[in-house]
Order: structure tokens, then sequence, then C-alpha cells
């Protein structure tokens, strides 16, 4: 019960507010913001803040958020930082997810680090979403401000503020302009545009294995991790599926985890004839070996060197010694006949002095592609006909031969200037991704069940509705026989440009579809 409690000290009278505290351990009194009791000049006014207290007291009790005085006051003290590092500490979970969030958080800390966590108020918040929003993409400033409501919700449960400032309330603030923060809509391409941009894959690696990947990736919708983390023992191609069981996500620290695959979407994905002979026909040309990295076999593997440089001097160091650019020392080595006698001799005293070894061995292929390797060296470049910028070279066109159809890449130092022609875009701002969503728009023009589609994607769809849905043996056949007139119509349009191709594999294709026709 309230009641104002008579003090005197140095001959002086006053009272203290008291008031009965929810838990009912000790007595509660009102405090200032330095924890001591406030000294109330009359009985009167510390009779109705003792009221107000233990009415406020008990409210907060009856919601859950009653927080003790004197663990208000340790509370106090505790600054975002230091909650964030026990806060990360603290949590488990998937690699990817515990990567990114030491990114986000960099955001955070210099604005709130330093702040008590009871200090923070939403006005603050609202002046750091501004100033963020000035300098990064607005996509990125909401993954900022979901980990700081994430966290300061925490710190909330754990009593270390009444509420949560970083939460929005619903129905407030301008309506207008909302969808301008959307990101840019997936872009998509027709299945021969997919089939054109598979052949330039193959064409600027070198080898079957990116057109292979390419039109499994089109013709079946799995994610980049999916693809690259597909073990042989999964590719079935007997029973005409491809089983998603793991994936492999690439850290930043290069190393590849294997993961389950995004929100525990296993499923398995039925597959044409056509494309499971395809797939099998690449792993039985190719036989993978396991990885050193996991110890089990992938149907794809990467391209470049799959293992550490030797030890010893550098090119650029021979360089630096002789005075000359890293290209002439390349050519004493490998046409010393185009170099001058005496930068011939000048860079061969270089390499003697320095004691260089070139490379031995042929280079070994990478275990797995790289999202930024793949990305900037043959999708981007496929689907765009640009090599993408990365300092200190600008974005440039995709050199090549005038023929055969599509033409060869033109590769080594001055390729611009040998080329006879470049690549025309096929779709701008295409990604590996737009795949996935062509898949889906594709299925979507065929008509295929809601039900079947989601299976296929990996997505849960929890209404009412699809608890009384399910997939049959006759959608699954309907399907494959839609996606193998789709295939057979790409093969025609591709016939209809060139009859043959540089690319092995889809030469055969296309020969095999030329004798049926």
């Amino acid at each position: 019960m309230a009641y104002a409690e008579k003090r005197t000290a140095r001959g002086k009278t006053y009272y203290r507010a008291c008031y009965q505290r929810p838990d009912r351990t000790a007595q509660g009194v009102v405090v200032d913001a330095d924890g001591r009791a406030v000294r109330y000049p009359t009985k009167t006014s510390a009779q109705k803040a003792a009221q107000q207290a233990e009415v406020e007291a008990f409210e907060e009790a009856k919601a859950g958020r009653y927080v003790p005085p004197e663990q208000a006051a340790a509370a106090a003290l505790v600054t975002f930082g230091a909650y964030a590092k026990e806060w990360m500490e603290g949590q488990s979970l998937a690699d990817s997810t515990m990567q990114n969030y030491p990114r986000s958080l960099a955001h955070l800390l210099p604005t709130f680090g330093d702040k008590a966590i009871r200090d923070i108020t939403t006005p603050m918040v609202d002046a750091w979403e501004k100033a963020q929003q000035k300098q990064f993409a607005v996509s990125s400033v909401r993954t900022y401000r979901s980990l700081l409501h994430l966290v300061l919700a925490d710190a909330v449960d754990a009593g270390l503020a009444p509420k949560n400032p970083a939460e929005r309330r619903r129905g407030r603030g301008r309506r207008h302009g909302r969808s301008g923060r959307r990101g840019p809509e997936k872009a998509i391409t027709s299945m021969t545009g997919s089939l054109l941009i598979a052949e330039r894959a193959s064409l600027l690696s070198g080898r079957d294995d990116e057109f292979v990947a390419h039109v499994q990736k089109t013709y079946t919708g799995m994610r980049w991790g999916e693809l690259v983390g597909l073990e042989t023992e999964f590719a079935r191609a007997e029973s005409r599926a491809f089983r998603v069981e793991w994936q492999l996500y690439e850290l930043d620290t290069g190393e590849f985890t294997r993961c389950p695959p995004k929100d525990d979407s296993y499923r398995t994905i039925d597959s044409p004839a056509w494309l499971s002979r395809l797939v099998g026909d690449h792993v039985a040309r190719t036989r993978p070996q396991p990885c050193a990295c996991h110890g089990l076999t992938y149907v794809y593997s990467g391209r470049g060197l799959g293992g550490t440089r030797q030890a010893g001097p550098t090119l650029r160091e021979v360089a630096a010694l002789a005075g000359v650019s890293t290209g002439t020392v390349s050519n004493v080595l490998n046409r010393p006949e185009a170099v001058k006698e005496a930068t011939r001799t000048r860079v061969e005293k270089a390499i003697a002095e320095v004691g260089f070894v070139r490379q031995a061995g042929p280079a070994r292929e990478a275990a797995h592609w790289r999202r930024s390797g793949h990305a900037q060296w043959i999708f981007t470049p496929a689907a765009t006909g640009w090599y993408p910028k990365k300092a200190p070279q600008d974005a440039h066109p995709v050199p090549v031969t005038g023929g055969p159809f599509p033409g060869l890449p033109v590769r080594g130092r001055g390729a611009s200037g040998r080329a006879e022609a470049c690549w025309m875009p096929i779709k701008d701002r295409l990604t590996r991704h737009g795949l996935r969503h062509g898949h889906r728009t594709l299925m979507e023009e065929l008509g295929t069940p809601k039900v079947l589609m989601d299976e296929r994607m990996g997505h849960e769809d929890g209404s009412v509705g699809a608890r009384y849905s399910h997939v049959t043996d006759s959608m699954r056949a309907l399907l494959m026989e839609q996606l193998t007139e789709v295939w057979l119509e790409s093969l025609d349009d591709r016939l209809a440009i060139s009859p043959r191709s540089s690319v092995p594999v889809l030469d055969r294709l296309l020969q095999e579809r030329a004798a049926e026709a």
C-alpha cells in the first residue's frame, strides 16, 4: 500500500514516497535518475507520488515488463556495445548468418555502441536510419535496422529497457513512396535466350561443364548453392530426378561450408529424360573425383588454379629488379625472340639473381565455382555481352572472332584489337537467381498446379487450401512432357540460327535434333 514516510536529516523534515512492489520482496521507494530516493517537501506530494508509482509498477508487472529498481539501476549502466558483444557470443545460427551479423553491427556500433540501452530513443533510431539511407542502399539499411530491432528486443526481455525503440508501429508514417524502396525486379529470359547464354558460358570457360550446369539450373530452378553442392549420388539419372539434400555456401574467408538447403527445403526435383541423360553423360565423361575440402564427389567443379602457388620470388619481383613490366618478363620466358637482346639479357640476369622458378605442372581445376568469379568471368559476360567493371578495368565488351556463330572469345594481350566482333546482350541485368525466377514463370505459363510449383521450388504454402491439395503422378508426367517440348523448341530456334556449335555437347544435341527433324 502506498504511503508517505517521514524522515529527518540535519534538522530538516522531508518525506519519501513508498509503495508496495509487485514482487513483494521489499518495499519500493520512488528514486531519481541516479537511483537516490526522492525527498518530497510535503506529505501530500509524497503520497501522490507513491500512489502513482505503485499503479505504474503493477501495470508493468501485468504486461510482463516489471523490473525491480535495483536491477533497473544496474541495467542503466549497460551499453549497447557491451550487450551486443555478449548477445553475439550467445548466438548459435547458420554460418552464413553468423558471418552477416557482424557486418550489420559495424553500422550500428558507431552510433549506439557507447550509449546505455535505456538511453536509446525512437527519434535517435529514426535519425540514424535517415543518415544511413544517404550512404547505403535502402535494402541494406533495412537489414541493419532489423538487427537493431532484434538485439533491443532481447535486451527488453532481459530487463535492460522498458520498450524497444527500434520497433515500428503499424500504420504509422507516410504511405506514398514506399514502393520506390523495393529492389529492382528480377530479369528473366526465354528458354531460347537461356540456351544461347549457356552456349556462351561454355565458350568462355572452355569446357562443357558450364553449359550442362546452366541448362540444369534453367529447367529445375535450383538455387546456386544447391547446384554447386549437388553431389553425384543425388544426381539420380536412372530415376530421372535430382535430390536436394545439401548446399555449399561460400564464406568470406573463401571456405565452402556444407549446410542444409535454405529454409530446410529438402526436396526431390523431377527431371525430363533428356536432362537426366545430359547430366548423366556429363558425370560419365568428366569422372569427378572427391574434393579436398569435403572429401565428397560433386557433379560440377570450378575453374582455375586448384592448388597453392609455389613458394619463391614472383614475376613482379623479377620485373621490378629488371626495370621492365611483368608482360616483358612473360615474353622473355615464353617468346624470347619478341624481346630486344639487351632487354632480354637484363631480364635473364634478374631471373638468375633472385632465383625465380616457373610454376611446374599444369594448372588444376578448382574444386568449386566461386560466386564472384563465376559471375564476373562467365555468367554476366555471357548474358550481357560485357565484362563487368573491376578495378582497375572498366566494363568492356567481350571480344570475339567473326565466326563460327556465336564467335569465339579472343583472349590475351591486345584482345580487343585482334577481335572481329563482340557479343550483343541477350538479357541485361539477368542474374543466376533470375534463372530460378524464370523457371517459376515458365511453370506459370504452362499452367502447372501451384502445389507442384511449390514442391519444385522448395517453397512452403501455409494456407488451409494447400493442406487439401496434393501432387499426383499425372501432374508430374504432364510437366515433364511440357518441359521437353520447350527444350526441343529452343533447340529448333538454335538450329535456325546455325546448324553447328563450337561447344561439343551442344553440337551433338543439334545434330541429333537435325536428324530427328
